[in-house]
């Protein structure tokens, strides 16, 4: 029974959710790497990002859109977690 509920919550093994995570989460670091991003300093990274948009001029445009894309693949989801999880569960 407890292990059901674990496997439940994790959406499968634990231990195999823990390595897809780890694995999902390099890959999205190489990416965030290749965008420049900076893990320890994310405010000086933003506003790198922002300048070279502003250098770029209408093409700014197509990777503000890219952007918006990449960090739309993680808060979009994270937030229809969090609001799963906020939800009323119905029993008193």
């Amino acid at each position: 029974m407890a292990n059901d509920i674990v496997a439940r919550f994790f959406g499968g093994p634990p231990l195999w959710v823990l390595v897809r995570l780890v694995l999902l989460s390099i890959l999205v670091g190489v990416i965030l790497a290749a965008l420049g991003f900076d893990p320890w300093n994310i405010v000086y990274s933003l506003r790198r990002m922002v300048q070279a948009v502003w250098d770029m001029g209408f093409d700014a445009v197509i990777l503000l859109w890219r952007y918006f894309l990449l960090g739309a693949v993680l808060v979009i989801p994270a937030w229809f977690v969090v609001r799963l999880i906020k939800a009323p569960s119905g029993r008193r």
